[in-house]
C-alpha cells in the first residue's frame, strides 16, 4: 500500500487543515515506539481499495479488542527494526537487543492465535497468514539469555567453566583479604575491604604503611590513611582479570553466534515487524474511533456519489472540549446530493463557516486513511483523491504579497492539481475547500471573479465548498442546478452566532439589527433602510427572514414528531413486554396445575398397584357389583393411565408462517437482543451477514427473528448427490510415527513446548508424536492442559508402548 506523493499545495491543505495534529492525537492510542511514529506520520493511500481495506482492518481489531479481556494487547513487542540490520550486516547485538528480539516473537505468536478466525475476521487473518514466528531462534535466545540480557551459564561449556573458576578465584581471595584484616586490626583505620580501580585495597594508617606489604592505589584527602593492595592478593587479583577477559570474550561469542543466527532470518524479521505495527496502528485507529464515539464510514464506488455526514463534529474540538476543557462542540450536518457540485456558504463571522469547512476536510481524509467519522448513523461519501483548500490569510510580507495575491496564489495552485488529477469526468472525486473567495479586493471585481470561479470548478471538482459575504453568489443557485446555499443560523436577540448550518437558504445581512441592539440612533438606521429599498435589499432580507422562520417551525414540528415517534416505539416495547410476561405466567400456571395433576394420577395408580397385590396375597377375589374386585382396581388403573396421556404436553410447535429474510431488512439478533440490517443471505439460506452498529457478522438464521418476533421459515434443503469413490479420505497423513511427524521436546519449558508443538501442528495432515518423557510429568499436564483450549485438536491420547507409551502423546487433529 502506498502513499500518495504530496506535492506544494497538498502539504499546505494538510497544514491548512491541521492534519499533523490529528496524527498526533492517534498516536497516543498506539502501544509500541514503532507504531506511534507510524501514526505521526499518517499517510493516504492512493486507491480506494487500500481505504476500504483499513477500514474494514479498524471494524476488525476493534471487535476483537472489545472482545479480549483488558483488551488486545501488543505488550512484549519492541522496535526491532535497527537490531535487526545490525545483525544483518554482522554485528553483534547487546543482550538486551536480542531479548526485545525474543520477547516480540513471542507477542507476534500470541497475536496471531488470538487474531486467527478467517470466518470473522478475514482481513486480519490475511494479514497475519504468512507471518513467521520463528519459534526455534525464540527458544535459542532464551536458553542463552538470562533477564536483563545476560548470557547464561548453559549457552557455552567453556563459558561455565570460566564463571566457575572466577568463583572459585573470588571467594579465596576474600578469605586472604579476611584473614589479612583480622592480623593487621591494629594497623588499619576501618576492618572494611574498599575498591580502588576495580582492585580490592585495605584502609592503613599512614605511619604504618611500610609494615604492610603491598602496592598503594590510594590516599585519603587528610593523608592520614593509605590504600594498599596486600601483595598476597596480587598474584589472585590478576588471575581474576585475566578471567573476566576470557569470559567477556565467551559473552561475546554466544552473542555474535545469537546475532548470526538474528541476521539469517533478517527478511521474516523485517515483515514481523511490519505486521506488527500495521496491526498496532489499526488498534490505535479502532481505539481513537472508540474514544471520538466515530462510526465506519461507507465509501463510494463511484466519484459522483452523495454526501451524507450527519452531525459530523471536528474531531480537533472534540479533543480540547474533552482533554483540555473547550466548549461543546456543535454538530453539523452535511447533504450533498449527487447533482450538486458547489455549495456557497454564506452568515456572520466567527460563525462557524471555517469549521465546517475543516469539519468536512478532515472527514474527507480520515475516511481515506481508514478512521471512523465523528458522525450520527452511517456516514456516506466518495473516496476523495484529492482534498484541496485555501482557508485563511496567506499575507507575506516577505514575498510583497496581499491577502488578496496570496490567495490567487493558491487558488492558481489548486486548479493546476485539478489539472493533473483528471478532471471530473476521469479519475476520482476531488474536493475543494475556499474560505472567504474573492476577498480581499474591489467587492465588483472580487464578486465576478469569485462566480467566474465556482462555475469553472463546478466543470473539474467533485464539490466545491465556498464561504463568502458576496450577495451576488447567492443567485447563482437560481441560474444553475449545479449550485446550492447554505448559511449559519445568528440570534439577533443575543447578537451571537448559533453555529447551526441550514441548508437551502442564503445568509442575510444582519448588520441593521445589531446596530439597532447596539443602541444607534434610529434616524440613522431609517435613513439606511430607505437606501436598500431602490436596490431590493430590504425585501431580499425579509424574504430570507420569512424562509428562515419557516424552517425553525418545521424543524420544531420535526423535533416533535421525533419526540412522539420516540414515545410510541416505548410504548409499543412496554406492550411487548407486558404481553410477554402474561404469556409466561400463564404458561407456569398451566404447567403448575398439570403437575399437580399427573402428581394425583401417580398417587392413584400406586394405590391400585397396592390393591391389587394385596388382593392377590389374600387369593380372595371378592365380587362388587356382578364383578371381582380386582377386576374394578385393574380397570381403575387402565382409566387413570388414559386420563395421564390425555393431560400429558404436547410438544411445543414454532409456526413459521413462512416468513423468510431479505437483504435490507432489520432483524433482532437472538444472542444480543439488538436490532441490525441483513446485508447478504448464504446460497442455501441457513446463514446471513448483518450489521449491528459498527460490527459486521455472520449469525445462523436459527439465531435471529423478526422485530415484531416473526420465527424465520427453515430454508428448503438442498438436494442431495451421493458420489461413490473407490477411494478412502486420502488427504490425512501417514498413522505411523515417522521422523516428520514427530517432535521432542524433553528439555524444554512448557511455553517453549508449546511453541515447538503449535509450529509442528500448524503443518500437519495426520496424528503428530510428542516426546515429552515421564519425569515429574509437569511437562505432560501443561501441554495437555493447553492441547484441551485448542479447537482444531480432536483428541490427545498416549503413545503405543513400543512409541514411548506414558512418555509419548500422539495428539489427532480435526
Amino acid at each position: 500500500m502506498s502513499a500518495h506523493p504530496v506535492s506544494e499545495i497538498h502539504q499546505d491543505t494538510l497544514e491548512l487543515l491541521e492534519w499533523p495534529r490529528l496524527a498526533e492525537h492517534l498516536a497516543g492510542f498506539a502501544s509500541t515506539a514503532a507504531g506511534r511514529r507510524h501514526c505521526a506520520g499518517l499517510g493516504l493511500p492512493d486507491h480506494p481499495a487500500d481505504s476500504r481495506r483499513l477500514l474494514l482492518e479498524t471494524t476488525e481489531l476493534l471487535a476483537l479488542d472489545g472482545l479480549c479481556e483488558g483488551g488486545l494487547s501488543l505488550q512484549g513487542a519492541g522496535d526491532i527494526a535497527a537490531t535487526v540490520a545490525f545483525c544483518a550486516k554482522g554485528g553483534c547485538a547487546g543482550g538486551e537487543e536480542l531479548l526485545a528480539v525474543a520477547a516480540t516473537l513471542a507477542t507476534a505468536r500470541r497475536l496471531r492465535r488470538q487474531i486467527d478466525d478467517p470466518e470473522l475476521r478475514p482481513i486480519t487473518t490475511a494479514l497475519v497468514a504468512e507471518l513467521r514466528t520463528l519459534p526455534e531462534l525464540e527458544q535459542r535466545l532464551h536458553f542463552c539469555l538470562e533477564e536483563g540480557g545476560r548470557v547464561a551459564d548453559r549457552a557455552s561449556g567453556p563459558l561455565e567453566a570460566v564463571r566457575r573458576q572466577l568463583l572459585g578465584l573470588r571467594s579465596e581471595r576474600r578469605e586472604r583479604l579476611q584473614d589479612l584484616v583480622r592480623r593487621y586490626a591494629s594497623l588499619l583505620q576501618d576492618t572494611v575491604v574498599s575498591e580502588r580501580s576495580g582492585r580490592p585495597v585495605l584502609a592503613v594508617k599512614a605511619g604504618a604503611a611500610a609494615q604492610v606489604s603491598g602496592l598503594v592505589h590510594d590516599s585519603s584527602a587528610s593523608g592520614s590513611t593509605v590504600y594498599v593492595e596486600p601483595q598476597a592478593v596480587i598474584p589472585l587479583g590478576n588471575r581474576i582479570r585475566d578471567a573476566e577477559a576470557q569470559e567477556r570474550e565467551l559473552e561475546r561469542q554466544v552473542r555474535s553466534e545469537l546475532s548470526a543466527l538474528v541476521g539469517e532470518q533478517a527478511d521474516a524479521l523485517g515483515h514481523l515487524q511490519l505486521v506488527l505495527v500495521r496491526i498496532d496502528a489499526g488498534l490505535a485507529r479502532a481505539r481513537y474511533g472508540q474514544w471520538l464515539g466515530a462510526v465506519r464510514p461507507e465509501l463510494a464506488e463511484t466519484a459522483d456519489a452523495p454526501f451524507e455526514l450527519r452531525d459530523l463534529r471536528h474531531p480537533l474540538l472534540l479533543w480540547q472540549e474533552r482533554r483540555e476543557g473547550g466548549q461543546p462542540v456543535v454538530p453539523v450536518s452535511i447533504s450533498v446530493g449527487r447533482e450538486l457540485r458547489v455549495v456557497a456558504i454564506t452568515g456572520p463571522n466567527t460563525g462557524g463557516k471555517t469549521v465546517t469547512l475543516k469539519s468536512l476536510g478532515l472527514a474527507a481524509l480520515m475516511a481515506r486513511a481508514g478512521l471512523f467519522l465523528p458522525c450520527a448513523g452511517t456516514p456516506r461519501l466518495p473516496w476523495c483523491g484529492q482534498v484541496l483548500a485555501d482557508i485563511g490569510d496567506e499575507q507575506s510580507l516577505q514575498q510583497n504579497l496581499s491577502t488578496f495575491s496570496g490567495h490567487i496564489r493558491r487558488i492558481a495552485r489548486i486548479l493546476v492539481a485539478l489539472g493533473e488529477g483528471g478532471g471530473l469526468a476521469e479519475g476520482p472525486a476531488a474536493m475543494v475547500l475556499l474560505d472567504e473567495v474573492g476577498a480581499g479586493t474591489d467587492p465588483t471585481e472580487g464578486s465576478a471573479l469569485a462566480a467566474a470561479l465556482l462555475r469553472h470548478l463546478a466543470d473539474r471538482a467533485r464539490l466545491t465548498v465556498a464561504t463568502t459575504h458576496f450577495g451576488e453568489l447567492k443567485a447563482l443557485k437560481y441560474v444553475d442546478s449545479r449550485f446550492e446555499n447554505a448559511s449559519v443560523a445568528f440570534d439577533v436577540e443575543t447578537l451571537s452566532p448559533t453555529y447551526r448550518l441550514q441548508w437551502g437558504i442564503p445568509g442575510r445581512s444582519n448588520a441593521l439589527a445589531i446596530a439597532s441592539r447596539l443602541g444607534l440612533d434610529p434616524e440613522v438606521l431609517a435613513a439606511a433602510a430607505a437606501q436598500l429599498e431602490p436596490g431590493g435589499e430590504g425585501d431580499v432580507n425579509r424574504v430570507i427572514e420569512g424562509l428562515e422562520q419557516e424552517r425553525q417551525r418545521q424543524q420544531e414540528a420535526a423535533e416533535a414528531a421525533a419526540v412522539l415517534l420516540a414515545r410510541t416505539e416505548l410504548l409499543h416495547e412496554e406492550l411487548l413486554q407486558r404481553w410477554s410476561q402474561q404469556k409466561e405466567q400463564s404458561a407456569e400456571l398451566q404447567e403448575q396445575r398439570r403437575q399437580r395433576l399427573e402428581l394425583s394420577i401417580r398417587e392413584g395408580q400406586g394405590e391400585v398397584r397396592r390393591l391389587i397385590r394385596r388382593l392377590r396375597a389374600v387369593g380372595q377375589e371378592v365380587r362388587v357389583g356382578g364383578r371381582t374386585a380386582g377386576e374394578t382396581a385393574r380397570q381403575a388403573g387402565q382409566r387413570l393411565r388414559l386420563l395421564q396421556q390425555q393431560h400429558r404436553p404436547l410438544p411445543e410447535r414454532r409456526e413459521h408462517g413462512g416468513w423468510r429474510p431479505k437483504v435490507g431488512d432489520r432483524i433482532r439478533l437472538l444472542a444480543l437482543g439488538k436490532a441490525a440490517e441483513v446485508l447478504a443471505i448464504s446460497e442455501e439460506g441457513s446463514e446471513l451477514t448483518v450489521r449491528c452498529g459498527v460490527l459486521r457478522l455472520t449469525v445462523e438464521l436459527a439465531g435471529i427473528e423478526g422485530l415484531h418476533g416473526e420465527k424465520p421459515a427453515p430454508p428448503e434443503p438442498p438436494p442431495q448427490v451421493r458420489i461413490r469413490s473407490r477411494r478412502s479420505p486420502g488427504s490425512r497423513g501417514p498413522e505411523v510415527r515417522t521422523e516428520g511427524n514427530t517432535v521432542d521436546v524433553r528439555g524444554l519449558r512448557v511455553h517453549e513446548a508449546e511453541a515447538a508443538v503449535e509450529e509442528r501442528l500448524r503443518g500437519a495432515n495426520g496424528p503428530v508424536w510428542v516426546i515429552h518423557g515421564i519425569g515429574t510429568g509437569k511437562l505432560k499436564r501443561g501441554l495437555r492442559e493447553w492441547l484441551s483450549g485448542l479447537a482444531w485438536v480432536e483428541r490427545v491420547s498416549d503413545a503405543e508402548q513400543g512409541d514411548g507409551g506414558p512418555g509419548c502423546s500422539v495428539i489427532w487433529v480435526k
